[in-house]
């Protein structure tokens, strides 16, 4: 895997399975690529279901002493294995020594952010001081929002792509209501070009550099959602910035799956959950950025008693002092319980680098990519044949660990056939599974596991789709 900086995933994949004198279909590749992973002993770290705890499989169809196909870290991460461990030790401390607890132990409840902050500044590439762990995702949107957002009567829009996830979509709508405009006016939006699935940079630039005068804050994923597809993020910050846009992004798929460098960037704000791709739980605490240039110019519109700075917060004086930076924008103290669970996930991406896990995950969906092609492309000597498409880029550049599939079958009869046979993915109307090899615990025999139950999955869902049609 080192020579993945060099070469694509196909060359090494090719490379490799000449080497053990195997075919790149073989199961054998898969065994050896896991065999040479020294990421392998992380997955030891997470709870993996067994396929006979998932709701829907057909006992008939599947081993239930299994451990399931979880291919869905891109919705919901595993459980970390310490996180009961570290929730117990709060409670136990609780139960102890009561309100104590504030300012005694590993984590001083009134200091729990803070202990996680620099492991959270590391997968985010930034200064510990320039991120904050709190909230929602969309309440620090919107937080960060209130204070970016200031619209002129010359500069008054926001860009983002035209299908941002509907939680982004709503907080700039109701952002642009709040300021009295109306979203149809102000909402600038960026649609792929005819019969294609993703944004080409160069439209994304040009749209900036025609608009920009116009433009008030850009708002982008830093992957899209739906695609998979990773965005051009230095050059559409340089791009805003030349333009006097502020520019933002919403991380929530990017963090934990690609490597991050928001301060070397000069991305304005960021914000991000952490359930995804970090394994903190759903609902767990989120993240903010917003970059150390700003620490003293950009202020909270909205503060509370996390906005005061530590050192006198408990003087009780009623007269703020404001934290620097992104820490003014804290409004109250997070749950424990939420940090608690934060604090073991990111343990364990501290025992490698984000450098690491991204040389793997090149090479695991890369594996991905050349199965599904080999075995589900259309067969023009077939055209019966149930076939699969990707719509996530082929360049490994554009792109995390994600591979967004759509079918010839339909799709939610295909989600229902995997989810018999054990397999956890990801579905999003209107016709999108989401495929997501995780680096942190997913493996080769994974994938492969996953090819193997695909075909007879779109199969019968063919098979379901030429019954319905005949009772029609």
């Amino acid at each position: 895997m080192d020579s993945l900086t060099s070469c694509s995933p196909h060359a090494i994949l090719e490379d490799t399975a000449s080497k053990i004198g195997c075919s790149m279909t073989d199961e054998k590749l898969a065994l050896y690529l896991d065999e040479q992973d020294k990421l392998r002993h992380l997955r030891d770290c997470f709870h993996m279901p067994k396929v006979r705890d998932l709701p829907e499989i057909d006992s008939e169809l599947v081993d239930k002493d299994q451990n399931c196909v979880y291919l869905c870290g891109n919705s919901l991460g595993l459980q970390p294995k310490k996180v009961k461990e570290y929730i117990d030790e709060e409670l136990d401390k609780w139960a102890k020594i009561g309100v104590h607890g504030h300012f005694l132990g590993t984590r001083p409840w009134v200091l729990a952010d803070d202990c996680i902050a620099e492991l959270m500044a590391k997968l985010v590439g930034c200064k510990v001081e320039e991120v904050a762990l709190m909230n929602g995702l969309t309440v620090n949107l919107h937080l960060q929002l209130l204070s970016f957002y200031k619209p002129t009567s010359t500069r008054c829009k926001i860009l983002l792509e035209a299908k941002a996830f509907p939680s982004d979509h709503y907080a700039v709508e109701s952002q642009i209501r709040f300021h009295g405009l109306d979203p149809k006016e102000n909402m600038l939006f960026i649609h792929p070009r005819q019969d294609e699935e993703t944004l080409r940079t160069e439209d994304i630039l040009d749209v900036i550099e025609r608009q920009g005068s116009s433009i008030s804050v850009i708002l982008f994923s830093g992957i899209q959602y739906y695609t998979g597809q990773l965005f051009n993020i230095p050059a559409i910050t340089k791009a805003g910035h030349a333009k006097g846009c502020f520019v933002g992004f919403d991380m929530a798929h990017a963090v934990g799956n690609v490597e991050l460098h928001l301060h070397d960037w000069n991305v304005d704000f960021a914000c991000w959950c952490s359930y995804k791709y970090l394994n903190s739980g759903a609902g767990g605490l989120a993240g903010a950025f917003i970059h150390e240039k700003h620490a003293q110019t950009i202020k909270p519109a909205l503060t509370g008693w996390w906005s005061h700075e530590f050192k006198t917060r408990f003087c009780m004086e009623n007269e703020l002092k404001l934290s620097e930076g992104v820490n003014g924008f804290r409004l109250s103290n997070p749950s424990i319980l939420l940090v608690c669970a934060l604090h073991a996930s990111l343990e364990v991406f501290n025992q490698t680098t984000m450098k690491d896990l991204r040389k793997k995950s090149i090479l695991l969906t890369g594996y991905l990519e050349y199965l599904v092609r080999y075995n589900f492309s259309p067969d023009k000597t077939d055209p019966k044949k149930p076939y699969v498409n990707i719509l996530t880029p082929s360049k490994f550049e554009e792109r995390g660990c994600q591979l967004s599939l759509s079918f010839s079958v339909p799709v939610k009869a295909a989600y229902k056939e995997l989810e018999k046979r054990g397999v956890a993915c990801d579905i999003r109307e209107p016709n999108v599974l989401r495929i997501a090899p995780v680096p942190l615990y997913n493996s080769f025999h994974d994938v492969f596991r996953f090819i193997s139950i695909l075909g007879p999955a779109i199969n019968s869902a063919n098979t379901s789709k030429v019954g319905d049609n005949n009772k029609l």
